[in-house]
């Protein structure tokens, strides 16, 4: 079964593998910048990292629900949440990998550059 996502260790692990740190010191370093990251989150101020994107802290106000289920209406508590907003260049390096990825035929089709299969794919 492939990994989906990245973990804290991972993320220590490359960190590590540049070879300037201990394995120790790049998981506490990971740890004190997310750790950074979640206490100014907290104060409700953005953090902003370059190349990379923006993380901000939104207030959604009180409002009434509906019980999909039972067609009850419910009462929704003000609350907030994190959102994320990707930099241009993270979403240009996103791109630019898929349509590597994308490039060779998916689930056995065939591409009409080939000069065979649906000209559709």
């Amino acid at each position: 079964m492939a990994r989906t996502s990245v973990t804290r260790v991972d993320l220590a692990e490359a960190v590590y593998q540049q070879g300037a740190v201990t394995k120790d010191f790049a998981a506490d370093l990971v740890g004190q910048v997310l750790d950074a990251i979640c206490t100014t989150l907290e104060k409700g101020e953005p953090v902003k990292l370059s190349s990379f994107g923006v993380f901000t802290v939104r207030t959604k106000g009180k409002r009434v629900g509906r019980n999909p289920k039972t067609n009850v209406e419910v009462p929704i508590a003000p609350r907030r949440a994190i959102t994320f907003r990707a930099s241009p260049v993270l979403k240009a390096h996103v791109d630019r990998a898929a349509s590597r990825s994308s490039n060779s035929p998916r689930d056995g089709i065939r591409h009409q550059e080939d000069g065979q299969g649906d000209p559709r794919f």
